[in-house]
């Protein structure tokens, strides 16, 4: 294929980000056409025998087999890089597949990951069960705990590991600070910047190593498909994530990377509406429940912290109904407009019962040691008018008792 005009790295780094979100890493065919092209193709095909050697042998560019590399997801790939000044991004089925692509590609027997107990559900279980059965040390601290990241670290500490802001809880961790740790110690800072989007937070400016997503959420924006990246530089993926990659075959398809290609020229617009709407519900909230969490409520504990390393506090709202378990059911069950659902990032309002869905398979006490009780919602605000959120959250409010 011939690439378009402009996409060359030294000029689409250059560009505003929402010209990148909309034109980075676009290649068009001899047939020119407008919006990215599908590759909807498992392999492809060689001029000569001769040519097909110099491909596999790395003499000559060009695609092999859609399991490690497609135009389609190159594309994807390449746009993603652009925004968060990544020099490589390879696009993984799901966002858990990026997640655990990004600790066990350079990880061994004997190697320990220092990383923050507020995860995702699912991260949390790579810690505590999935590495340690291969021989790799683990140890969760308090991530927002300068301390402990300085005194967690061993000779052996390879990994560090955290998201920011947590899910679902909201605590932010100093980007700037661990990674200046991770770093005067031989270590990576992998970072998984899924509440914050690039729109709002660049952890490698802030001096992450690598950076993750779950392009399932804002990136698609629509709940349409699965998908997740990994963003790093050229060194760390040609000695460790592109071999694993490659043969693990954890790739993500090229429809779905089409679909995100389509997600990605609307995220900054979505993103800040979304946040919009997210500050005004949090404020209603608030007026209520003075358990509600979001960088913009003048009480949230990390407030300043939060807006040094983010544009703006996010799209989430996270609030605790006093009732435990069956105040929040009563709560949730109440809804009209509000989905319920364990998704977030949609351009629709969605409300999550932690204890019960996205962290369930921990054990009671890491929940409640992460301050993830039965009476939290997590609130992922979408696109709706915010009036009728409030509305629908105020009804529901009364519903339940409050």
């Amino acid at each position: 294929m011939k690439p378009k005009t402009g996409t060359d790295r030294s000029i689409t780094s250059t560009w505003a980000r929402q010209t990148q979100m909309v034109r980075a890493g676009s290649m068009r065919s001899e047939f020119g056409e407008m919006a990215e092209a599908l590759f909807m193709t498992s392999g492809f095909a060689y001029d000569s025998a001769e040519e097909a050697e110099a491909r596999f042998d790395g003499r000559a560019e060009g695609f092999t087999y859609s399991r490690q590399t497609n135009p389609t997801v190159s594309m994807f790939e390449e746009r993603m890089a652009v925004l968060e000044g990544a020099e490589i991004g390879r696009a993984t089925g799901t966002g858990m597949a990026a997640m655990t692509a990004s600790l066990l590609a350079s990880l061994k027997t004997g190697d320990h990951v220092l990383a923050a107990r507020a995860l995702f559900g699912s991260c949390r279980w790579l810690m505590d069960e999935l590495l340690p059965r291969y021989g790799i040390e683990t140890t969760v601290i308090d991530g927002t705990n300068i301390e402990e990241w300085k005194n967690g670290v061993k000779p052996n500490t390879k990994t560090f590991f955290t998201e920011t802001p947590t899910n679902p809880t909201l605590e932010i961790v100093d980007l700037r600070a661990i990674a200046d740790i991770a770093h005067e110690n031989g270590a990576k800072l992998v970072v998984d910047n899924v509440f914050a989007t690039p729109v709002l937070q660049r952890p490698m400016e802030l001096g992450a190593d690598i950076v993750t997503y779950s392009t399932t959420k804002h990136i698609d924006g629509q709940g349409r498909c699965l998908g997740g990246i990994i963003l790093c530089d050229k060194e760390w993926d040609e000695e460790f994530l592109y071999p694993y990659y490659r043969h693990t075959g954890c790739a993500m398809t090229p429809f779905n990377a089409w679909v995100m290609l389509k997600g990605l020229e609307t995220l900054g617009m979505r993103v800040h509406q979304m946040c919009d709407n997210a500050e005004f519900v949090a404020r209603g909230i608030a007026e209520k429940l003075d358990t509600t969490r979001h960088p913009v409520l003048e009480n949230f504990p990390q407030r300043e912290l939060a807006f040094s390393q983010m544009e703006r506090g996010g799209t989430m709202v996270v609030f605790e109904l006093p009732g435990g378990r069956d105040q929040a059911f009563k709560f949730l069950n109440a809804l009209e407009i509000i989905d319920i659902s364990n998704n977030l990032g949609d351009s629709r309002s969605i409300a999550t019962h932690s204890w019960s869905t996205t962290h369930k398979a921990l054990a009671e006490e890491t929940r409640l040691e992460l301050g993830i009780t039965p009476g939290l919602i997590r609130l992922s605000v979408g696109l709706e008018d915010p009036n009728d959120l409030m509305t629908d959250i105020n009804r529901a409010l009364g519903v339940a008792g409050l």
